[in-house]
């Protein structure tokens, strides 16, 4: 099986659960990707102090498919979850974790997971700016 964890999660996310989730005696390579929620956007006036996630009922099959489209062909095995509710700066929104037996396939599938998830994941996130305003963002993580 070449995804071993695709998650939809409302509790904090493991960098360490998704990397054990990979773990293989076969890999020679592991990469990962964190997406943080940052204090700043170029649409933003003010600081960003948080970002509030919502998703669709989907999403979370939507996720494994993700997952398993871009490691097909390969090697690869693929842990990613993606958060939901409200994230303050600093939290995980997205962890992802791949193993294969080679580099270039592990960076390849980790990076094709994460554009696929900004490109195709049902999840929208609101933006709220430490003034009180907020504004919606499209689809993806």
């Amino acid at each position: 099986m070449t995804v071993q964890l695709a998650r939809i999660s409302d509790t904090a996310l493991s960098l360490d659960e998704h990397v054990a989730a990979v773990d293989s005696t076969t890999a020679g390579a592991v990469t990962t990707f964190v997406g943080r929620v940052r204090d700043h956007d170029p649409d933003a006036v003010d600081a960003v102090i948080a970002l509030e996630y919502t998703a669709h009922p989907d999403a979370e099959t939507t996720l494994g498919r993700i997952a398993a489209a871009a490691s097909e062909g390969t090697d690869a095995v693929v842990a990613v979850s993606h958060r939901i509710g409200r994230l303050e700066v600093g939290e995980a929104a997205v962890v992802i974790a791949v193993a294969s037996s080679h580099r270039d396939d592990a960076f390849t599938v980790c990076r094709e997971v994460i554009e696929a998830i900004k490109r195709e994941l049902p999840v929208w996130k609101r933006q709220v700016e430490a003034d009180g305003t907020t504004a919606w963002k499209g689809i993806g993580g």
